[in-house]
């Protein structure tokens, strides 16, 4: 069947959420991906960066073929051996001690855990910042601040303020006693690739801590190695008091979690829940990619590999370019010009890359990316740009 064939079926019977590029992925294996029509493409999109160990981790197959033969299907009302050992295995990978609530989706998480900071503190305020992006879903929505996503279902949920990201002074000034929480990416990926300044995070704490607010942290794209550690917070060595985690925490399977500071104790039974997450399938998958990550050190190849990437890619003598930047594997490139056409050229060499914004290019590969497709990436990158 033909690229054109399977395009056209999906916009025929989809609603239309989706501008389609001239490709439908059939088949991927690491960090590379085929279409229907048998090219190949190195896949720097990951899933929208769900996929950090790359397509089909022989790990993660086999996780859940072996779970879908034993049991599909536990609500959380009932213990399960695959979500106990999983438990156990986060809360001691985790840089901070807490406990989990499990969901299906990086959204979710963030759903929960402006639930959970209003539930602990007795207060409403939500301070977020400006180009940050944590969902689509209402309250995930009304903490992201770009305003094409916000306006066309205005009135969102109330009492939530936006501040310049990396700007202390002006989250000092939004920051009060009327505050639940303060909810920041380490990175904005979303935003431009925006990494926080040394010592932002730090001071969100402090800001919090002088107000009694809650430090809300999103880790849905940062999380699971993609920074060149396995959670983003370590480059700065902040505790929040709830951490998202999602996109690539079940090596592509559909999975969301918050992690709770212990200090804040356990939730009352009832005050929030889902029915798919904890699910033995999305068990066995996470605990099969924290193996792998662990095992195979994907944090350090995240952080010589995207160090290596930086140096290339700034390397580029282009007069598009305004600034490279990035943590790890989670790399923007700023343009002068708007970048769909230059993800279109990448497409038709084999490069399948993702915008953040209008004018920056980002790169999410999976961490198991060898160099020579890296390689392949940075020369075809700096023809379309040249």
């Amino acid at each position: 069947m033909r690229n054109e064939t399977l395009i056209s079926t999906e916009q025929r019977c989809e609603v239309g959420l989706y501008a389609k590029r001239p490709v439908a992925i059939v088949r991927g294996a690491g960090a590379r991906a085929w279409d229907a029509e048998g090219r190949m493409y190195i896949d720097c999109m990951s899933g929208q960066g769900s996929a950090n160990l790359g397509h089909c981790h022989p790990a993660v197959v086999a996780a859940l073929h072996d779970q879908a033969n034993t049991l599909i299907s536990c609500t959380e009302v009932l213990a399960n051996d695959r979500r106990a050992a999983y438990l156990e295995a986060l809360v001691t990978a985790l840089p901070f001690p807490a406990r989990l609530f499990f969901c299906s989706s990086g959204a979710e998480s963030i759903e929960a855990m402006l639930k959970f900071a209003r539930l602990l503190t007795g207060r409403t305020r939500i301070v977020a910042a400006k180009r940050g992006f944590h969902g689509r879903t209402m309250g995930a929505l009304s903490a992201t601040w770009e305003p094409k996503y916000r306006e066309p279902f205005a009135p969102l949920v109330p009492d939530f303020a936006h501040v310049p990201y990396d700007d202390l002074d002006a989250l000092a000034e939004a920051v009060d006693e009327r505050t639940a929480g303060v909810l920041l990416e380490p990175v904005q990926g979303e935003g431009g690739v925006r990494p926080a300044g040394p010592g932002y995070l730090e001071g969100a704490r402090r800001i919090c801590d002088e107000h009694g607010a809650l430090l809300l942290l999103d880790e849905v794209q940062t999380g699971f190695g993609r920074t060149g550690k396995l959670f983003a917070i370590e480059h700065s060595g902040v505790t929040p008091d709830m951490l998202a985690l999602a996109k690539s925490i079940a090596g592509g399977f559909p999975m969301g979690a918050v992690a709770l500071h212990e200090r804040h104790g356990s939730l009352s039974p009832g005050a929030h829940g889902t029915t798919f997450g904890g699910n033995p399938l999305a068990m066995a998958a996470a605990l099969a990619t924290l193996n792998v990550m662990r095992n195979d050190d994907l944090p350090g190849q995240a952080n010589e590999k995207g160090a290596w990437l930086l140096e290339r890619l700034r390397g580029i003598a282009s007069p598009n370019i305004r600034e490279v930047r990035g943590l790890g594997l989670l790399i923007g490139i700023e343009l002068k010009q708007r970048v769909q056409s230059y993800l279109a050229a990448l497409v038709d060499r084999g490069v399948l890359a993702l915008p953040s914004g209008p004018t920056v290019l980002r790169l999410l590969p999976p961490l198991v990316i060898g160099y020579d497709d890296l390689e392949t990436v940075v020369t075809q990158i700096a023809d379309v740009l040249s």
